[in-house]
């Protein structure tokens, strides 16, 4: 199924954004590992709705329930089943749907695709509210890495134009990895984004943005190559994201504009370990990690639900009609998304190790 991801690490998201519950069961990790819940609650805060003003005011904990793959807070090797609850949930605002699918939402190919069989309250299957489910995962593999030595940070890259200070591709580390509900390296350029998103909720509009994602201590020789790479994978998990639409590693499409004298990054020896002096590459090639920090960046699209009004087709009467889309929706989904995106990046490499 299509909700299922993974090779020695299988996950496998289960519910919809009204139904009782959603969750993920985690097939694959290892046993004996001691779960921080503390450290994992607070991974799934950064994501949670309703924390700030910058988000949907539809609130919920997100607090995971386990049921099955621990004892006593270690994992005992049987599958590991995590529920969170929806408890905060409005079903009526969907109501019109079935008949005036909402414009740049799935509505309408999934109506297709399940013959009107489909969850429309919230967005159902579709929805944002299953990256709760993903940074679980996301969360526990997070801690298994940290183990290995391996790091994984995000930060908001840019939001409406307002650009924060990259990574530095070379000598990042997990230090550099900012926290919190609002991840921006520069808190100056977070206080510019933040008046780009409140003005653009003043407008009943949404506003998109850049995530940027490193992963420290990934030793080289990681991935494979043609159609099973570190890209492709990433890639894939990425994007079960629902509003990622791009994603480039390195210098990704500035590439395009540069000679090859000046994108490529040149090795040298340092005191045993093969480094390369700059990291347009980020940190991949062939589809096989190079020891160099991986680095990429996704696109994050506006919140297509606003509450501007708009026009879209009426498929009962035929007729092109407005809508003005009801519920409580994100005027911009980067900031709570940087967290899923960290768990995406960790689930895969996770998976590789393992």
């Amino acid at each position: 199924m299509s909700s299922v991801f993974g090779r020695k690490l299988k996950i496998s998201i289960f519910g919809q954004s009204h139904a009782e519950a959603i969750g993920v069961v985690i097939d694959g990790f290892p046993a004996g590992f001691a779960v921080d819940r503390e450290a994992l609650q607070a991974f799934m805060a950064r994501r949670a709705p309703g924390n700030n003003a910058f988000s949907t005011p539809r609130k919920e904990a997100d607090e995971v329930e386990f049921l099955c793959g621990l004892v006593d807070g270690v994992t005992c090797g049987a599958p590991i089943t995590a529920v969170i609850r929806n408890t905060n949930t409005r079903s009526g605002d969907y109501r019109e749907l079935f008949d005036q699918p909402r414009p740049s939402h799935a509505d309408y190919p999934a109506d297709i695709r399940y013959g009107g069989a489909q969850d429309v309250r919230g967005g159902g299957h579709f929805s944002g509210r299953l990256t709760a489910a993903l940074c679980v995962a996301g969360g526990l593999c997070l801690q298994y890495l940290e183990k290995q030595g391996v790091a994984v940070g995000a930060h908001i890259a840019a939001i409406g134009g307002v650009k924060d200070t990259p990574f530095d591709a070379v000598h990042v580390t997990a230090g550099d990895f900012p926290k919190g509900t609002f991840a921006v390296c520069d808190a100056a350029a977070g206080e510019r984004m933040r008046a780009a998103i409140e003005a653009a909720r003043s407008e009943g509009d949404s506003v998109g943005g850049v995530i940027e994602c490193a992963a420290v201590g990934l030793p080289a020789g990681v991935g494979d190559p043609m159609f099973d790479g570190l890209e492709n994978r990433l890639s894939q998990a990425v994007f079960g994201i629902p509003a990622i639409r791009g994603i480039e590693f390195g210098n990704g499409f500035e590439a395009a504009t540069l000679y090859g004298s000046q994108n490529n990054d040149c090795y040298y020896d340092d005191n045993g370990t093969v480094k390369t002096y700059t990291n347009h590459h980020g940190g991949v090639l062939g589809g096989i990690s190079t020891g160099m920090p991986l680095l990429f960046r996704v696109a994050v699209k506006p919140t297509p639900s606003i509450g501007k009004e708009q026009q879209t087709l009426n498929r009962r009467t035929g007729q092109v009609e407005p809508l003005v889309v009801r519920g409580r929706h994100d005027p911009c989904i980067v900031p709570r998304a940087v967290a899923c995106v960290e768990a995406a990046c960790a689930v895969v490499l996770c998976d590789y190790l393992l």
